[in-house]
């Protein structure tokens, strides 16, 4: 088998090795069941038992009360972008949007379709370099709810607290940095989150809500599209993505064995911490596209080269040095190094290693 590599994709992304290998070793047959979690049914007691265990372990580490629904849904962010505003806009039919970057639009635009949306605050014209701050946001006290991104995958910014928005419920999306670190759950309305950056594979998308929102879910709606219905059928209105929910399950069992989100919050800052230094300490060969670094994203690391031919040749060097997944976005350009929760230090600095060399070079 070719060794592994180091993989900085921004998602799918990497997982946990030890996850990867359990997941091997059960593959053909999970535990005692004598098939494989793929072909099992999701009605059966072992399956039962695996998206219950992993909603258990999931509401232990972020201390999720009994008063809020935690659901494992499909469609990604993507589909939550449309689903929240169906569920949470009516009856006053209004919201505040905090666009930070392109995922940020995206959900405004799905939520235009369904009420009246509030731009409360953007940094476009700056071209999302930095995050709106605090004083800068006009928040509407009656809109049905507030809603931002937490960490920006593409132009590599990351809120270190949230928003304050008074009694207005915050919703979250987290894709690319849930379970991160600690966080206070009952800060927020809900939260929902894409798997396949942070959390596990692709497939699955996880939605953390306060159950008295619940009751803003119209009978009208479209039933796949009503969080009261996937509530109340725990998760099971149709045939959950399986195979994802296991190895999420795994993810957050690793986590646990792993310090929890507070030592996983330590080891995720020293990663961004030597990867920032080495940037910052380039002489401007490389530059973060971040303009204040308080807004730094410790998920992705988004700097530039001098010009558009020495990008082309990092890349290119870079992967044959066993560096995968470094090309920024194709709406950005640049270098992006994501660096979520399983990816390791070693890769970190074998990067820190390859561009000083390259530096050195050209």
């Amino acid at each position: 088998m070719k060794k592994r590599i180091f993989n900085f994709s921004a998602g799918p992304a990497v997982l946990p090795e030890e996850v990867l290998l359990e997941a091997q070793k059960e593959f053909y047959s999970y535990k005692e069941a004598g098939m494989s979690v793929m072909e099992m049914s999701h009605r059966g007691k072992v399956f039962d038992s695996i998206i219950k265990e992993a909603e258990k372990d999931l509401r232990t580490l972020l201390n999720i009360g009994d008063d809020y629904a935690v659901l494992f849904l499909q469609g990604g962010a993507t589909l939550q972008f449309s689903m929240v505003p169906l569920n949470l806009m009516p009856p006053v039919n209004k919201a505040d949007y905090i666009v930070t970057g392109s995922w940020a639009k995206k959900a405004a635009k799905e939520a235009k379709r369904v009420g009246a949306v509030n731009i409360a605050g953007t940094t476009e014209s700056e071209n999302f370099s930095r995050l709106p701050k605090q004083n800068e946001l006009k928040l509407d006290s009656e809109a049905s709810y507030v809603h931002y991104t937490s960490n920006n995958t593409i132009f590599g910014t990351q809120y270190k607290t949230e928003p304050e928005v008074g009694n207005v419920p915050l919703v979250c999306d987290a894709s690319s940095d849930i379970l991160h670190k600690m966080l206070d759950i009952n800060k927020y309305g809900l939260i929902y989150a894409g798997a396949q950056k942070n959390l596990g594979p692709s497939g699955l998308t996880l939605v953390i809500m306060k159950k008295e929102l619940l009751e803003r879910s119209g009978d009208s709606l479209h039933t796949y599209l009503n969080y009261k219905i996937h509530a109340e059928n725990d998760s099971m209105y149709n045939t959950p993505p399986t195979f994802a929910v296991y190895v999420v399950g795994l993810v957050l069992k690793w986590l646990q064995n792993n310090g929890g989100l507070n030592g996983m919050y330590e080891k995720n800052l020293k990663k961004a911490g030597i990867l920032y230094d080495a940037i910052d300490n380039s002489n401007d060969f490389y530059k973060g596209t971040v303009t204040n670094k308080d807004d730094r994203s410790i998920m992705n690391i988004c700097f530039t080269l001098p010009n558009e031919d020495l990008t082309k040749k990092f890349l290119s060097e870079s992967a044959e040095f066993g560096l995968s997944g470094l090309k920024g976005h194709r709406s950005v350009g640049g270098i992006r190094a994501s660096i979520y929760n399983a990816f390791p230090i070693e890769g970190v600095e074998a990067l820190i290693k390859f561009m000083k060399e390259f530096k050195e070079k050209n």
